[in-house]
């Protein structure tokens, strides 16, 4: 199991597709007090950046998440990013939905992984994709490494869904199983650390205490008010036109910022499609890992 000595992870791949481009981190200059969120799409990327944001710029009222928190590996739009990137002379929070193996991972940064329940990734992943405009999968499907066949809107039933990706596909462009196994096997890491999406949504101010430890970042209860209102589901959704603008999606903001709730899954899976995710989540994590990723308790 890691520790604290353990080796670094290294880069052993690139990965290009329309969403991801690995390699715009091969000559990133870290700086020493970057932040970088990695996720699976649909784990609670959004949130917490919405938190960082709060934490590391003064609680500001609706501020626009995605200018201040760049996601740097996006396959589309790459005119000018890292350019912008370096030009930032704040604390910057970096965004990463590449797998591990493909991350260059430093030692200057300090990581955030943000993990959920597949089957709860799968819900939120369909609302994504079935009310992405048709812009959107225009835009992949022109993209030189457009997929075979073409990127096209899911259908509509949830459970169907879920079992293409539970056979073999994937949400957002990535292996749930793969993603997350790797963030487990470094979770020891000084520089890391793991949140589970569960966590967010059963004690948000302990979230927001602990993040702030990790990050050194000193937080009075005056500033601690501030920014639980600021990122409660309420006040983002309210709000998100103007927090998350210009989303290519049906409905902008309010789609984006869809339930916010997990479980929605048990009203419309079969009890055979339960076992089946809970069987390969068994297999493919382990028993503590599976269970951290189903519940978001440590063991």
């Amino acid at each position: 199991m890691p520790d604290k000595t353990s080796a670094l992870p290294r880069k052993t791949r690139e990965l290009v597709t329309p969403i991801h481009d690995s390699r715009q981190w091969n000559d990133f200059r870290f700086r020493d007090d970057d932040i970088v969120v990695n996720t699976l799409g649909k784990s609670g990327t959004t949130w917490t950046q919405a938190i960082l944001v709060q934490l590391l710029h003064g609680a500001p009222e609706a501020p626009r998440v995605n200018n201040i928190c760049r996601w740097v590996d996006c396959g589309f739009d790459q005119d000018g990013r890292l350019e912008a990137v370096e030009a930032q002379t704040h604390r910057r929070i970096l965004k990463s939905h590449l797998p591990l193996d493909a991350l260059v991972f430093s030692p200057k940064a300090k990581y955030i992984h943000v993990a959920r329940d597949g089957r709860d990734v799968a819900w939120s992943g369909h609302n994504h994709l079935f009310n992405s405009t048709d812009a959107f999968y225009n835009m992949i499907n022109a993209s030189p490494q457009a997929p075979d066949p073409p990127a096209s809107r899911p259908p509509a039933d949830r459970p169907t869904f879920f079992r293409q990706w539970l056979a073999g596909g994937s949400v957002m462009d990535g292996d749930f199983f793969e993603f997350t196994r790797a963030w487990w096997d470094v979770r020891h890491l000084p520089n890391v650390y793991l949140l589970h999406f569960q966590n967010l949504k059963d004690d948000l101010p302990g979230v927001v205490d602990t993040l702030a430890a990790f990050l050194d970042i000193t937080l009075t209860p005056e500033m601690k008010d501030k920014v639980l209102h600021h990122v409660s589901f309420d006040y983002m959704k309210a709000h998100s036109d103007t927090m998350f603008p210009n989303l290519p999606m049906e409905g902008g903001g309010k789609t984006f910022i869809n339930k916010g709730t997990n479980g929605r899954w048990r009203d419309e899976l079969t009890p055979e499609d339960i076992a089946a995710y809970e069987a390969r989540a068994l297999a493919e994590l382990g028993e503590d890992c599976a269970h951290w990723v189903a519940t978001g308790e440590m063991p």
